[in-house]
């Protein structure tokens, strides 16, 4: 298993299995929460790596929670990329204002989803190989 955290925060289960398949056969490891303030809580201790964030969640959209983040010590430099069904105008915009680094349309593609992961650590430095 890679020494490469991910945090996915994810309030379907579907979507967190199939995160977690993907990435793991791809050698990462995968840690989830299932809304925002088990999100913070979870990245605070785990020190993610990358945080896949949905943002769509119950009780604290994901726009708020990058926003925290943001707003985190030790938390402030974690790629963020956002995942959401949503395809509205002006949401891809919207998640990098909010602090996100890079987006993801629902459904996830299974081919793309491991180098949009990876593209997101090399832009950060995260240099570890998987």
């Amino acid at each position: 298993m890679s020494d490469i955290r991910i945090l996915c925060i994810e309030d379907n289960a579907e979507n967190r299995l199939l995160v977690r398949r993907i990435l793991e056969a791809e050698g990462f490891s995968v840690l989830e929460a299932t809304d925002g303030p088990s999100g913070l809580e979870s990245a605070a201790q785990m020190r993610p790596d990358l945080i896949l964030l949905d943002i769509n969640l119950p009780e604290m959209d994901g726009y708020d929670l990058a926003r925290r983040f943001r707003n985190t010590p030790g938390l402030q430099q974690v790629p963020i990329l956002a995942v959401t069904a949503n395809v509205m105008q002006g949401d891809r915009e919207r998640s990098l204002e909010a602090g996100c680094d890079g987006y993801i349309q629902k459904p996830i593609d299974v081919d793309r989803l491991p180098e949009q992961v990876r593209a997101a650590l090399q832009k950060t430095g995260t240099e570890r190989q998987v």
